[in-house]
């Protein structure tokens, strides 16, 4: 990858998508917000001629953020899918048969947008991680290469944004090497020397104009911009040896060869060629991390970038396709990317098209998929989707080749590509496309649970209907936003992964005509009886006709937490006839239901006695021992020392060890209770994390997501389940029976 170039292709009136797999590379760029993601894929659709001029970010002109939501808040908060064609390198582009298409995918570095992250992940064979040569790397990207190593995912480093105040290549470096790479980073190297500019410390310095190749020793000038030329004059300018000792070294350890490291170190010159080839695999089989610097502003280091993705990522027929398992007994094929094999596709994101409807982006991963195919749609159900496993069938209209917002016609899309379909009424993201005689259904990738609530409701009664729909169209692309209606507080609310994630979501519910207001969550609380006492209850009305009469006397007792509601019954004599004890029960369950103060707060664990009453022969009636029971229990309970209960969470926490102290010492201001500490067995060497276990009141869980991120740097991620409910203690209290604004 030293000497070969993959020049930009200019000319072509249509984008015509690939007609077999080995000439696709799929790859996420991954990297915090603002590390330069799409600019940079700006700079490299114009360097391959698919844009004629660059947009920007301030102009909300790019290709890739093309939502009015990201244009607004300058930043990706979408996966976009933006295909460009380069010459193969390894042909020298001596005919168009030669292309390469590179579907770059360019995803949200917020964490708020986990969601857009993987899904581009799942769709992508390599990943590119974007580091800003301005900023520190932080730790949230260190977690995403961890998470690509665990699956072997081929990755590459670009150091970007060379040409902002206080850019420092030298360190930035240093820093990938040490946080990818472990303590020694031998096999996280540059390829390429940048020359020229001034120092980090000198706002006043121009940025690199040249790189020099490690392996070649060639220099390559981008003094007049996109594409660079040869030049010797730039080799002189920088001593490589060190560099290209190491990088040749790191190949060698790298290579299948065993006899290629005596050979080197017995003084032989390896072949050029051969290290270059030795290079491309270590990069495509996961084992070797280039590191490239590129200006996106300048066109510094582009073509070095397009050789490593064409000649270094692998293509879809160098990679397994995920599982899948069959339906309806049907025989389970064993799946290769394979343009005549069996039709399997997964839909990795879902908008709504303006005029389309439903727009769905697929993965194809194995057979092809032509306009006019019956294909059979099978989803996966559960917490994780948020909706109910479904199947259906329908028929494929038009197929498209995405770019941003684009939508390009296209006659195919074979095993390995992306695309895009319209009009797909029942696909959601991540169900899976098959053919309709063998459906199949992939297994589904981890998607963050979302944690932050946000109450919801329609502005108005005739909205009702409105939001309805919209919340279905939205949770149908978007799998970490659950919808969920609380039975027990009738609020609607929304789970999101973090502010920016909820100020999205609403955003686009209001953009489809929904008139959504936000309201303070309700906590489901209970309240409870801690003592025994005795009530009486006695309903006696007379009028022209039948009267009422029914009285009653009960005792309540305190249960243990978690019994409910019991009813029992002494009564002596017959002086509660048998067929009104039934009504006794009925509203005496009522009016815990219904609660015994203004406040509606349902009664739990409380066993509730008749003991005795009186009934009239004439005027007892159903409705009237219902009455005298619930006011009996009403007049039971301030004496029975009543006592307000919340919901308790069972919270595990897991946090980098730095962070341990800050994340217990906050939940001890929270009310919660550390029950443990142990290490995280999944942690990766030199990552070390811990596993809190703790039992926190969902009052205090409202915005935790949101502190956990502050205090972690973004790092901490925990989960929750309902444990018990406890008693909320007397100073509290009153503020509990408010609603928590979130």
């Amino acid at each position: 990858m030293s000497n070969k170039k993959a020049g930009p292709r200019t000319g072509a009136a249509t984008f015509d998508t690939a007609d077999r797999p080995e000439k696709i590379r799929n790859v996420a760029l991954v990297g915090h917000s603002g590390a330069g993601k799409t600019t940079l894929v700006e700079a490299l659709l114009l360097a391959t001629g698919e844009l004629t001029r660059a947009g920007t970010i301030a102009d909300g002109t790019t290709v890739s953020d093309h939502d009015p939501v990201e244009i607004a808040q300058q930043r990706s908060v979408a996966l976009s899918v933006c295909p460009l064609r380069c010459t193969d390198a390894a042909t020298g582009g001596a005919s168009s048969s030669t292309d390469v298409i590179v579907n770059l995918l360019d995803t949200p570095g917020y964490p708020d947008f986990t969601g857009e992250l993987r899904a581009g992940l799942r769709a992508a064979d390599a990943a590119l991680f974007v580091v800003s040569a301005a900023d520190d790397v932080d730790p949230i990207t260190v977690s995403l290469w961890e998470e690509c190593a665990a699956l072997g995912t081929p990755r590459a480093v670009v150091i970007s944004r060379l040409d902002a105040p206080r850019a420092d290549y030298p360190a930035t470096l240093a820093r990938c090497q040490r946080l990818f790479g472990g303590p020694d980073g031998q096999d996280v190297l540059p390829l390429y020397v940048p020359v020229g500019g001034g120092r980090p410390d000198d706002n006043s310095a121009t940025p690199p104009h040249g790189l020099v190749g490690l392996l070649s020793g060639t220099g390559f000038d981008y003094g007049a911009g996109y594409p660079p030329k040869e030049s010797a004059d730039l080799t002189a300018q920088v001593d490589i040896e060190t560099q290209r000792g190491a990088l040749i070294e790191a190949i060698i350890n790298n290579s299948e060869d065993e006899s290629l490291l005596d050979r080197y170190l017995g003084g032989e010159a390896i072949a050029l060629e051969v290290l270059i080839d030795d290079l491309e695999t270590a990069v495509a089989r996961g084992t070797f991390f280039p590191v490239l610097p590129v200006c996106a502003a300048t066109g510094l280091g582009l073509a070095e970038l397009l050789e490593v993705l064409v000649g270094g990522f692998p293509s879809p027929v160098e990679l397994d396709p995920p599982a899948v398992m069959a339906l309806y007994g049907t025989p389970t094929p064993t799946l290769t990317c394979d343009p005549s094999g069996a039709l399997v596709a997964e839909v990795v994101r879902t908008s709504v098209d303006p005029y389309l409807g439903r727009l769905s982006i697929l993965r194809v991963f194995s057979g092809t998929l032509t306009p006019e195919t019956a294909v059979h749609i099978s989803g996966h159900g559960g917490g994780e989707r948020g909706h109910p496993d479904h199947d259906a069938e329908e028929k494929v209209g038009q197929i498209f080749s995405p770019l941003g917002a684009t939508l390009r016609p296209t006659e195919r899309a074979v095993a390995g590509d992306i695309c895009a379909i319209g009009r797909l009424g029942t696909a959601e993201t991540g169900d899976t496309l098959s053919a309709k005689a063998a459906p199949l259904l992939i297994e589904p990738w981890h998607m963050p649970e979302p944690q932050l609530p946000v109450a919801v409701e329609a502005a108005t009664r005739a909205d009702e209907d409105a939001l309805a729909k919209a919340l279905a169209r939205l949770t149908a692309g978007d799998p970490t936003l659950r919808v969920e209606r609380r039975p027990d507080t009738g609020q609607l609310v929304l789970w999101c992964l973090g502010e920016a994630h909820a100020d999205v979501a609403l955003e686009r519910l209001r953009a489809t005509g929904a008139h959504v207001e936000t309201v303070p969550l309700r906590i489901a609380l209970r309240e409870t009886l801690t003592a025994r006492a005795v009530g009486h209850g006695r309903q006696v009305k007379q009028s022209g006709g039948h009267g009422q009469y029914a009285v009653c006397d009960v005792e309540v007792e305190p249960l243990p937490r978690g019994t409910g509601v019991e009813f029992a019954e002494k009564v002596v004599g017959g002086a509660v006839p048998s067929q009104f004890i039934g009504s006794v029960e009925k509203g005496v369950r009522a009016q815990l239901a219904q609660g015994l103060g203004h406040d509606h707060i349902p009664v739990v664990d409380v066993r509730v006695t008749l003991l005795d009453g009186k009934a009239h022969s004439v005027d007892s009636s159903d409705a009237a021992f219902q009455t005298a029971g619930a006011l009996a229990v009403k007049d039971a309970a301030p004496n029975a020392g009543p006592a307000l209960l919340e919901p308790i969470a069972a919270v595990d926490i897991t946090v980098p060890d730095a962070h341990v102290g800050a994340v217990m010492s906050d939940l001890s201001g929270r009310r919660g209770r550390v029950t443990g500490t142990v290490p995280d067995e999944t942690a990766p060497v030199g990552m070390e994390r811990t596993v809190v276990h703790a039992e926190v009141p969902d009052a205090e869980l409202v915005r935790y997501p949101i502190t956990l991120r502050s205090l972690t740097a973004g790092t901490g991620r925990f989960t929750r389940r309902f444990a018990r409910l406890d008693v909320v203690p007397a100073h509290v209290a009153d503020s509990l029976r408010e609603p928590v604004s979130g």
